[in-house]
């Protein structure tokens, strides 16, 4: 029987069985635990088969390939503590990672791992509603063979995960035992990750942590919620920040996340009052503009400059011990061209008064 997976933005071991998921349809058993409790048995498989649509699993349910303690069950079927739940589903449609000529900025590439610098709007493994253009597609041209399949087809060469609109450093893997020694690392939390960041808000202080639990949203399936001290479906995050700059109505800040709990830094951002600067989930602005730093300006053509069009956050440092040498590497992403105009902006139109 397998539990399911926690819900950081890290991977479970390379060794774990889920990567399996990926590569083939074998018949899976699941043992529902106390926390998923009360869930629709669809959106529950949706936990670990992200390859599938929810219309493809309730198809499967339907057709019976799947079963609650040995018997066939509806999409609607809430799960109970310690079902046993077997799935065979049919091998996706889209089983064949595409390769694609998509430009890749290596920061760093030798026999075993390479660090790539993430752009922005850039999903990074295939899944459903995002089947090409992914890294993957890239990394699949660019390395051809060259990279681990330790957590299966979809997620070639990939040991950790960056959101769609965070640029930045993303390490990957060559073979299937630096995956496996990798990944341990982001298990046991020694691997070093710095983000920079542009907040909406002042900052009080000029370096602090935030450390509050998360959880699912409670009614937006793809979001984050903050939960309280006593929420047994919370899990510990703690993430540390140090204010670069400061500008009027706004805060250039690095963040060292010390877990790795999905859109951590994201939620523990808008949690203190400062979110993320263009954060369409968890922030107040979808967009950053000229009209947003100087408002009224005269109409001079200009004034509708877009500056951001996405989260103001980028992966800028990644330290690790290399799998085969054991040596220290550290890597830096260079700052996007976005974000460098949008603080180019903010020292121009909103610098502290004097």
């Amino acid at each position: 029987m397998i539990d399911p997976p926690e819900d950081d933005d890290l991977p479970p071991v390379a060794t774990a069985a889920l990567p399996a998921y990926a590569r083939e349809r074998d018949p899976v058993d699941l043992l529902v635990k106390v926390k998923a409790a009360g869930m629709r048995v669809d959106l529950y498989l949706q936990i670990f088969f992200h390859d599938s649509s929810r219309s493809e699993l309730q198809k499967a349910i339907a057709s019976g390939h799947v079963t609650v303690n040995g018997h066939p069950t509806k999409a609607s079927y809430k799960v109970r503590n310690d079902d046993e739940l077997r799935v065979q589903l049919p091998k996706p449609v889209h089983d064949v990672i595409v390769p694609e000529n998509i430009p890749l900025d290596v920061l760093y590439e030798d026999e075993v791992l390479a660090v790539i610098n993430k752009p922005p709007n850039m999903v990074v493994h295939p899944a459903r509603g995002n089947w090409t253009s992914t890294l993957v597609n890239a990394l699949a041209f660019r390395f051809q063979n060259q990279l681990s399949a330790a957590n299966g087809n979809y997620r070639l060469g990939i040991v950790h995960r960056l959101d769609r609109d965070t640029s930045g450093a993303i390490l990957i893997a060559k073979d299937d035992k630096a995956h496996s020694l990798l990944s341990m690392q982001f298990e046991k939390r020694t691997v070093f990750k710095e983000y920079v960041a542009l907040l909406v808000g002042e900052l009080d202080r000029d370096s602090d942590y935030v450390e509050v639990s998360l959880k699912q949203h409670p009614h937006e399936r793809e979001k984050q919620a903050v939960a309280a001290p006593d929420d047994p479906e919370g899990k510990p995050a703690c993430s540390y920040y140090e204010v670069l700059e400061r500008f009027r109505g706004y805060t250039l800040v690095k963040v060292q996340p010390r877990t790795g709990r999905t859109h951590q830094i994201r939620v523990h951002m808008a949690h203190v009052g400062c979110p993320v600067l263009a954060d369409k989930m968890y922030g107040r602005m979808t967009h950053f503009r000229k009209v947003d730093l100087v408002p009224g300006i005269p109409r001079q053509g200009d004034e509708d400059t877009v500056y951001l069009n996405r989260q103001a956050l980028h992966a800028f440092r990644l330290r690790f011990k290399h799998p085969v040498t054991e040596t220290w590497l550290e890597i830096e992403a260079p700052l996007p061209a976005d974000m460098r105009s949008a603080l180019e902006a903010l020292r121009e139109y909103r610098p502290l008064r004097g």
